[in-house]
């Protein structure tokens, strides 16, 4: 080959005709929609490939990185760490920790979170203003009752400081306190007002958040969780317009945070629409410089899908997550620590979570590179799909008079109570994994109870989720976490146990073909572990009588017969028989052939992959423990 002559000119095009004719082809007569094309939660059919003439007549690219802003211009986003403070009890240890973690470095963002504090403590308030004489911004996260006094603080040491330039920032959603507890959102509005007037002079102090996270870790999917953001922002902008501020202060004075979660692709998609919504959004308020149509966008990883029980496996899905906010170009980002669940400012933890955004800022080099995923076929189309989306949504919106208006009629509660229960339902048919949950749990793991009564779960009651009543006729919605069905269930065996000294158990009754009864004891092992429950394995009986014995002398609260389909029509109603009067008999499968002859032989329980997990479970573990 001339070395003048480029590779690929080697090869002839292939057209997309060519290619869809092969694919057929290959199928062998199977449908091409259900083997090949992906439907996501977002109603988005993802193709099995995608061309450089997927993207020839999209809007949204633009390669000089000018308005709308899709293109992410910038790469090396703020490392960021959040603390919760809770009482003014653990102030000191607090202070001691926020301190060291920016002595180690690595930190160059803080966020101290006031929402759960009762009364605040001015003084730790001009301490951490202090700590922005650094190079480390603080964010000072803020709910009604606290964002003014907290405002005042730090503008009386900006004004101390004598200096134009402030590394200390208010974040403050004004319709979060409405969004969750049904409060008045015009105070939150006339708060946000006061702060933006009063801090005029320092132009680049955030003072106010869209805090669209609080959607998405309420169940939403990822495009409702943007377009309730931005019907928010509308709103806000709609309000503190009409009274004369200019729209150029007001957006320089917001950020935009999102929630990131492990669908990898579609986050950094949702990311690049996010900017060029945000834009557009803006652009139509006519403001005087461009620039105002850009965003800052904070991005924390998503609450909703990590676990209490093997929480190491947490630390996987934050990285995937902290992956697509950089390659999706936030501005900063906070990843939650492993443990956050059960534990609040756990020192190991925050030191791991900062590692995994080190790791890949210095050592990946993700921090030097400008918009990696531009231009990507997939990304690029799934970006125009999300922006359509999240466009019809806000349309919807408007046409219901606006974001207020929308919630007080329950429209986006519903959209977002319709879309968890599909999620929840996912969980439970275990079409969404958990891995440590609802799939291949730790059974050897316990829970410390002490730490439980301090996270959000309880034994008793059913968790915090979708929406509950409040005062007002419209509801009010509450985060909460897709494992928790599961946690619960496995936090009521935990409960059992240590009351009865007696863990619920489950005998493997393995017989007869050796690859079937290896698989499906397998399956069983990996189904009642969710629950907690001891799993009493077997290498395989001689005989049905030998393994009813070997049954009735283990104690067994359950016994799994694990079998061929085909082996079930004889051995089942045998071992039935010797075991039905001592412990709850299962059949692992749906042996489609006999399944009506085991019914009327007595046999009532089968557990197979189109078994509901949680359902089920919950019928085993009333079966075993009595209320």
């Amino acid at each position: 080959m001339s070395s003048n002559n480029k590779l690929f000119t080697q090869f002839p095009p292939v057209s997309t005709q060519e290619w869809e004719e092969t694919i057929i082809k290959d199928l062998k007569g199977a449908d091409y929609e259900k083997k090949l094309v992906w439907k996501t939660n977002e109603h988005v059919n993802v193709q099995p490939y995608y061309r450089a003439e997927d993207i020839m007549n999209i809007a949204h690219l633009n390669d000089d990185g000018t308005f709308p802003y899709a293109k992410n211009n910038g790469a090396n986003w703020k490392v960021r760490q959040d603390f919760l403070v809770k009482d003014d009890s653990d102030l000191k240890s607090l202070k001691s920790l926020i301190v060291q973690s920016i002595e180690k470095g690595g930190v160059e963002s803080l966020g101290v979170n006031f929402t759960k504090c009762q009364n605040v403590d001015l003084e730790f308030v001009r301490t951490l203003c202090k700590l922005s004489k650094t190079t480390v911004e603080v964010n000072f996260i803020c709910n009604s009752d606290n964002v003014i006094s907290i405002f005042d603080v730090v503008m009386a040491y900006l004004k101390g400081e004598k200096k134009k330039k402030s590394n200390c920032h208010i974040e403050y959603d004004p319709f979060n306190d409405f969004i969750s507890n049904g409060l008045s959102y015009m105070e939150g509005i006339d708060a946000l007002r006061c702060m933006i007037n009063e801090s005029s002079d320092y132009p680049d102090m955030k003072v106010g958040v869209v805090n669209a996270s609080y959607f998405g870790n309420c169940g939403a999917t990822l495009v409702e969780e943007l377009a309730f953001g931005i019907g928010e922002f509308a709103d806000i902008l709609d309000f503190l317009t009409e009274t004369g501020d200019s729209i150029d202060v007001i957006v320089k004075k917001l950020k935009l945070q999102l929630s990131v979660g492990s669908n990898y692709f579609f986050e950094i998609a949702k990311i690049r629409t996010a900017r060029f919504i945000w834009g557009q959004i803006v652009n139509e308020y006519k403001p005087k410089d461009k620039d105002s149509c850009g965003v800052y966008i904070h991005a924390v990883t998503s609450s909703w899908n990590k676990s209490m029980y093997d929480p190491y496996v947490n630390m996987l899905r934050t990285t995937t997550e902290a992956m697509a906010s950089v390659l999706g170009g936030v501005d900063s980002l906070t990843v939650l620590p492993f443990n956050f669940v059960t534990s609040e400012n756990d020192e190991f933890a925050l030191r791991i979570a900062k590692n995994q955004q080190l790791l890949l800022k210095e050592e990946s080099a993700m921090g030097k590179i400008t918009d990696p995923a531009a231009g990507s076929y997939y990304i690029e189309t799934i970006t125009d799909q999300l922006i359509d989306r999240v466009w019809s949504y806000f349309l919807q919106i408007v046409e219901k008079g606006g974001f207020i208006a929308s919630f007080k009629a329950n429209y986006i509660q519903d959209i977002i109570l319709e879309s968890s229960q599909k999620r929840d339902d996912a969980v439970a048919m275990r079409k969404e994994s958990f891995v440590g949950v609802n799939q291949y749990p730790n059974i050897t793991e316990s829970i410390d109870f002490d730490e439980v009564s301090k996270c959000c779960c309880d034994v008793e009651e059913p968790m915090a989720g979708e929406c509950e009543c409040s005062s007002p006729k419209f509801r009010t919605l509450v985060p909460y976490r897709g494992p928790e069905s599961f946690e619960r269930l496995r936090l009521k065996t935990e409960l059992y146990t240590k009351q009865t000294g007696k863990r619920p158990s489950v005998f493997l009754f393995t017989y007869g073909n050796l690859a079937m009864r290896i698989a499906r004891a397998g399956f069983a092992s990996n189904f009642f572990g969710c629950a907690g429950f001891e799993i009493i394995n077997n290498n395989g009986f001689s005989s049905t009588e030998v393994g009813v014995e070997a049954a009735k002398q283990s104690k067994a609260d359950i016994v799994v017969i694990c079998s061929s389909d085909e082996e079930y029509a004889t051995i089942a109603p045998e071992i039935y028989n010797g075991l039905k009067d001592d412990t709850i008999v299962v059949v692992a499968g749906n042996p489609k052939e006999c399944i009506d002859a085991l019914k009327q032989a007595g046999l009532k329980h089968f557990i197979h992959v189109k078994t509901n997990i949680l359902e089920s479970l919950t019928e085993f573990q009333s079966l075993i423990i009595k209320e």
